[in-house]
């Protein structure tokens, strides 16, 4: 179970990813009024939180397990999970913002600005994950 685990963790930070970048990009662009600087923030992001994202997914894999070994899924999850990583999300896009445009500001804008879109975004993504089996053979 673990190496399957292993492999729906890998799908499903790689498809967040994808979600987040264009996000990212997107807001960037939008307050920096510059596409080459959301593109640069977009991109910078893409390792660091595919790295993040991994780590995140695989401890909240150890948490709420029953005695056989079952996830236990419910929507107050996805809720919790949308909130501890929009935090460690939001930080990493402060930094990177602010070391890229070299404004503080500017990275504190970016940061905010993706609270509201990549919460709902996170949501909407753990939701369609949960309806999905891969990875996760013993699970009907």
């Amino acid at each position: 179970m673990k190496d399957q685990s292993r492999k729906r963790h890998i799908a499903k930070t790689i498809t967040w990813r994808i979600v987040g970048t264009i996000d990212t990009i997107l807001l960037s662009w939008l307050i920096t009024g510059n596409p080459i600087t959301g593109l640069k923030i977009g991109f910078a992001e893409v390792v660091t939180k595919m790295v993040l994202y991994y780590f995140h997914e695989r401890i909240w894999f150890g948490i709420n397990l029953s005695e056989k070994g079952i996830i236990h899924e419910s929507r107050k999850r996805h809720i919790l999970k949308s909130f501890t990583w929009r935090g460690v999300g939001t930080l990493d896009t402060m930094l990177l913002s602010w070391l890229i445009t070299g404004n503080p500001m500017t990275g504190l804008k970016i940061g905010l600005s993706e609270l509201l879109t990549k919460m709902f975004l996170y949501y909407l993504h753990e939701r369609v994950w949960y309806r999905t089996n891969y990875g996760l053979p013993n699970r009907k």
